[in-house]
């Protein structure tokens, strides 16, 4: 089984729509950072930040200038990023459908990772067959499947312990144009030893070794969140950081239910500590955000906000009035 941690797209890839959200890679891309920020500190506001404080922000993330300045253009092409200028000076802030698909795959995080609903025992398999000629479209699908919880248990045979909602009945009907059967039901068990079990779908060890590995990396941080240590673009960079990291957990472990995994799964043990830290750096990181916009901007920028594990619930709705009258949007 592939790596989970190297599907196509964390958050959702319309197909045919001129959105296109940056693929995620092993490690940290330039534009998958400046994505993650801007989210971070703009998505309900939707405020324009010059690009030069954008490239700064990404420099304290280890990115170079002209790394950063591509991450931008490359944005703009992909259509998460719309641009201003002002004279010779630009600003870019993210793109109406970005915020909205960015605050989607917010609240299906946290959701997917905190949820109690009890299982009902059945399985949500889904079947396919698309022709050699549409490799594309089956990329496509494959990765829709991956962001909505689905894995293979055979080839073109994709299964989640969850039910189909009306959104992913929508997504799948947009890529598939009647190629794909979806069933619900209850496994049959057989007598013999050497069947599957639906859960084999998903490496329960491998993904045990992630959650442990993101508590091993953060508890030691806690203490220094706690007590304010943690400040300035060191904040920035452990909620990037942070974010990034967990955000794969929901691929991973969709829901998966607790019945049929070891006992003590670390699932809300990782959710709590992810909360934990990016909750408790979002104060010091928004104020090191806006000092640095501060540097390249003509006045303050009220839109500045950290987003949170409570706005990531509650789902962000963008403020049209600040974001389309221009707030903030001095260029750098």
């Amino acid at each position: 089984m592939a790596s989970p941690f190297d599907i196509d797209e964390i958050y959702p890839d319309d197909g045919d729509h001129e959105l296109r959200l940056p693929r995620r890679q092993a490690g940290n891309s330039p534009q998958g950072v400046a994505v993650t920020l801007l989210a971070d500190y703009t998505l309900r506001t939707r405020v324009s930040l010059p690009s030069a404080a954008i490239v700064a922000l990404l420099g304290e993330t280890g990115v170079t200038t002209a790394g950063a300045r591509t991450a931008i253009s490359r944005l703009a092409r992909r259509g998460v990023l719309e641009g201003s200028r002002l004279g010779r000076r630009s600003s870019y802030r993210l793109s109406r459908g970005a915020a909205a698909s960015l605050s989607a795959g917010a609240h299906w995080i946290l959701t997917s990772t905190t949820s109690t609903v009890r299982w009902d025992g059945c399985w949500t398999v889904v079947a396919f067959s698309l022709p050699q000629e549409l490799s594309g479209q089956r990329r496509a699908l494959r990765a829709q499947l991956r962001w909505l919880g689905y894995a293979p248990l055979y080839d073109g045979l994709w299964i989640s312990p969850r039910e189909l909602n009306a959104p992913a009945r929508a997504r799948l009907d947009q890529l598939t144009l009647g190629a794909v059967t979806v069933f619900r039901g209850r496994q049959a068990p057989l007598g013999s030893a050497i069947h599957r079990a639906p859960i084999e779908a998903w490496d329960i060890d491998a993904i045990s070794r992630s959650y442990d590995a993101f508590l091993r990396r953060w508890t030691p941080l806690l203490p220094g969140v706690v007590s304010g240590d943690v400040d300035g673009a060191a904040a920035v960079r452990a909620r990037t950081e942070v974010m990034d990291t967990f955000r794969r957990f929901p691929v991973l472990d969709p829901q998966l239910p607790l019945e049929l995994l070891p006992e003590g799964w670390l699932r809300r043990p990782a959710q709590e500590l992810f909360a934990a830290v990016y909750d408790g750096l979002a104060a010091p990181a928004e104020r090191h955000v806006r000092a640095v916009v501060a540097r390249f901007a003509d006045g303050t920028q009220p839109g500045i906000r950290a987003h949170t594990t409570a706005d990531m619930l509650a789902g962000v709705r963008v403020e049209a009035s600040l974001a389309e009258r221009g707030h903030g949007g001095a260029a750098g």
